[in-house]
C-alpha cells in the first residue's frame, strides 16, 4: 500500500498526514537537514513531511519522532497516523493524545474514533469526541449523537445532532428529522428535512416528500421526490414513475421505473415488466421479469412464466418459473402450474398443487397516504441498525383496517364492533389497533416490532376472512 498522502489508498481508512502554513518556507532538503540539527523544531517537522513525500518511512517517522517531542503537534498528529496505518493502533493513541491533550481538536477525533472502533472502549471514545465537540467539531458531535441514539439516549442524540446540523451536517438534519418523526413532532420533521433537502441531502428530499404525501400535498411530495431524483435516488424515481403510470403516461412511467430498476430494486424491476406488457414491448417485459424472477420475487416468476408460454410456447420454462413462484408461496403459480402438470400427465403432483395452494396475496390497491405512512414507519425503524419491517407488510395492516371499517359510519367504538362481527378475541382487535395507530400516529407508543407485526397480520388476514367487502 501507499503511503497516506494518495488519496486512492486512504479513503475510509486514516486521515491524511498534516502539512502546515510554513511548508512552502523551507522546501529544500538539505537547508532542513541542517535547521534541523541545529534544533528548528518546524524544520524537522517538514523534514519528516519531505521524506514521508518521497516514501522514505522510517526517516519520516524518525523526524516526526524528533519535532513531536519538542512539542509539534503537527508531527504528533502525522505520527497518529502513521501507526495507525501501518498497524500499531496503541502507538497511534499515544501520539493522538499527545496532540489531543495540547488543544488538537482533530487529533481528539482521530483518538475517539481509533478508541472506538479497534478497541471498542464507547467511554473512553465518548469522553475525547465531547472535548472535540466542545471546541467545535462537527464531525465529533455527529458521532455523539449516534452513540447516544445507540445508547438510548434520545435527548442527548437530539442536542447533539442539532449541535451538528446547526454547523452544515446534513447527515445530523435528516436525522433529527426522523427523530423528530418518531416523537410525533411533525412541524419539526418538516423543518429539519426541508433544511437538509434544500441543501442537496436526497434522502431528506426523498422522505419530506413521503411526509407531504401522508399529509394529502401530493403537488408537494411531487415536487421533492423530483428534487431527489436529480441526486439519483432510486425511491424517488419510482415515485415518480407511479404518478406517470397514474396519469395514463406509460412511457414516462417506464423511464423512471427503468431508472429505478437499474439499481437493483427488483419491485421496480417488477413493475417495468408489467409497463413493458402495457406498452406491448413482450421483449422488455421479459428482461425485467427475468432479472426481478432471478432476484427471488414470486410476483415476476409468476409473469415471466406467463410470458414464456404466451409469446414462446416454451411449457418448459412457463413451468419452472410457475414453480419458482408457487414455491415462494403465489397462489395463481400454484393452480397454472397444477393445470400445466395436469396437461402433461403428472396428475399427483398437480392434485398435491391443487389440495394446497397457497393463500393468496393482498393486492387491494392502498391510499398513497397510508402508503407513505408505512415507509415512513419502516424507515424510521431500520436507522441505526434496527429491526426491518416489510413495507408491505405495513401497508396490508393499515389497508386492511381501511377496509374493514368502510360500512362503519360512527367510529366510536371499532375494536369492540369488529370483534364482535368477525367473532375474533377483542384483544387480538385492540392490538391491531393500536398498531395501526402507532403507524399513522407516531410519537404515541414505541414502533412495532417484527414480532408483533407478523402476529397483527394473522389478525388482519382473519378480519377480511371474516368481513369480506
Amino acid at each position: 500500500m501507499g503511503w497516506p498522502d494518495d488519496p486512492e489508498t486512504t479513503a475510509g481508512l486514516v486521515p491524511t498526514p498534516r502539512s502546515t502554513e510554513h511548508e512552502n518556507d523551507m522546501d529544500g532538503e538539505t537547508e532542513l537537514l541542517l535547521a534541523a540539527h541545529g534544533g528548528d523544531v518546524q524544520a524537522a517537522h517538514l523534514l519528516g513531511r519531505h521524506f514521508a513525500q518521497h516514501g522514505d518511512r522510517s526517516a519520516a517517522r524518525h523526524w516526526w519522532e524528533r519535532a513531536a517531542a519538542a512539542g509539534n503537534l503537527d508531527s504528533a498528529y502525522n505520527l497518529g497516523i502513521w501507526h495507525e496505518k501501518h498497524g500499531t493502533p496503541a502507538e497511534a493513541a499515544r501520539w493522538y493524545e499527545l496532540a489531543a491533550n495540547a488543544g488538537d481538536v482533530e487529533a481528539a477525533v482521530n483518538l475517539a474514533t481509533l478508541l472506538l472502533e479497534q478497541h471498542g472502549d464507547i467511554p473512553a471514545a465518548r469522553r475525547w469526541f465531547e472535548t472535540a465537540a466542545e471546541a467545535g467539531s462537527r464531525a465529533a458531535a455527529r458521532r455523539l449523537a449516534l452513540l447516544c441514539e445507540d445508547g438510548g439516549e434520545v435527548k442527548a442524540a437530539v442536542e447533539w445532532h442539532r449541535r451538528a446540523a446547526t454547523d452544515g451536517d446534513l447527515a445530523s438534519a435528516h436525522d433529527l428529522g426522523f427523530l423528530a418523526y418518531a416523537s410525533g413532532e411533525e412541524d419539526e420533521a418538516l423543518r429539519w428535512w426541508e433544511s437538509a433537502a434544500g441543501n442537496g441531502h436526497a434522502d431528506a428530499a426523498y422522505h419530506l416528500g413521503l411526509f407531504l404525501q401522508a399529509n394529502l400535498d401530493p403537488e408537494g411530495a411531487e415536487a421533492f421526490f423530483r428534487l431527489a431524483a436529480r441526486n439519483e435516488h432510486p425511491g424517488a424515481a419510482s415515485q415518480l414513475g407511479g404518478i406517470a403510470l397514474s396519469l395514463g403516461d406509460l412511457r414516462t412511467a417506464r423511464a423512471w421505473f427503468e431508472r429505478a430498476a437499474c439499481t437493483g430494486r427488483v419491485g421496480d424491476q417488477r413493475t417495468a415488466g408489467f409497463v413493458c406488457v402495457e406498452m406491448s414491448d413482450a421483449q422488455g417485459a421479459g428482461h425485467w421479469f427475468s432479472r426481478a424472477a432471478a432476484s427471488g420475487d414470486p410476483e415476476a416468476a409468476f409473469n415471466f412464466g406467463l410470458l414464456l408460454i404466451a409469446e414462446h410456447s416454451d411449457l418448459q420454462g412457463g413451468q419452472h418459473w410457475f414453480r419458482q413462484a408457487a414455491q415462494a408461496g403465489h397462489h395463481r403459480a400454484a393452480v397454472e402450474l397444477a393445470a400445466l402438470l395436469s396437461a402433461a400427465g403428472f396428475s399427483r403432483e398437480a392434485e398435491r398443487w391443487l389440495s394446497d395452494p397457497p393463500s393468496p396475496p393482498w393486492s387491494r390497491t392502498t391510499e398513497p397516504e397510508l402508503v407513505a405512512r408505512a415507509e415512513l414507519a419502516a424507515a424510521a425503524v431500520a436507522r441505526r441498525g434496527g429491526a426491518t419491517l416489510r413495507i408491505a407488510d405495513l401497508t396490508e395492516i393499515l389497508g386492511t383496517w381501511d377496509l374493514v371499517t368502510r360500512p362503519l359510519r360512527d367510529r366510536t367504538d371499532v375494536t369492540t364492533w369488529l370483534a364482535e362481527q368477525s367473532g375474533l378475541p377483542s384483544g387480538a382487535v385492540e392490538h391491531l389497533a393500536a398498531v395501526r395507530a402507532a403507524l399513522l400516529r407516531p410519537g404515541g407508543a414505541p414502533w412495532p416490532t417484527p414480532a408483533e407485526i407478523e402476529h397483527v397480520l394473522v389478525t388482519a388476514r382473519a378480519l377480511r376472512s371474516a368481513l369480506p367487502p
